[in-house]
């Protein structure tokens, strides 16, 4: 019996593998700089739209410069909401270290509240002060719609002890639906 040589034709021999072997190199090398290529371009059109989250302790630690469109999150203070006759709402949002003036012109949001959290979106005025073109309030981990504990009664599934309480402002169809 004779052992088969590195330059044997036979298929299943070393040649065949490394054929094989530098048809997926050469695919590799092929596609490789070509998906690099794609993620630094998406990358780089995509940098002038990124806003940041910060906290208000945060933002004023990172001197972010006034005109950049950022978006703060943190807690209404309470006893700061004050209403304007031009409809602009002027309130403070802290978290446990700073605290940032928010001044926000349209209609907020129905769980708006102080001590609630919010999530304001808009641009750094000076003075680290930001005008507010979108104000997002957050509801706890407890909210539950009326038509879910309904729902979740009915199936006989409610555990009133986990702490979940019903909104009793929420419609009756999900999203508005008639």
């Amino acid at each position: 019996m004779r052992a088969q040589g590195f330059l044997s034709s036979k298929p299943g021999s070393q040649n065949s593998k490394s054929v094989k072997a530098r048809r997926r190199l050469s695919i590799f090398l092929i596609a490789a700089p070509a998906l690099l290529l794609a993620a630094g371009l998406s990358l780089y059109a995509l940098k002038g739209q990124a806003i940041y989250f910060y906290t208000p302790a945060q933002l004023i630690n990172a001197d972010v410069p006034a005109g950049q469109t950022v978006r703060l999150g943190g807690l209404v203070k309470p006893g700061t909401v004050v209403k304007s006759t031009d409809g602009s709402t002027a309130f403070i949002v802290q978290d446990k270290l700073k605290e940032v003036a928010v001044v926000y012109k349209g209609d907020l949001p129905d769980l708006f509240r102080e001590g609630q959290g919010v999530v304001c979106e808009g641009v750094l005025a000076a003075g680290d002060r930001l005008t507010a073109t979108q104000v997002l309030a957050k509801h706890d981990e407890k909210y539950m719609p009326k038509n879910v504990s309904d729902a979740l009664k009915k199936q006989g599934e409610w555990r009133p002890e986990s702490g979940m309480t019903a909104s009793s402002a929420a419609p009756d169809k999900p999203f508005g639906g008639a």
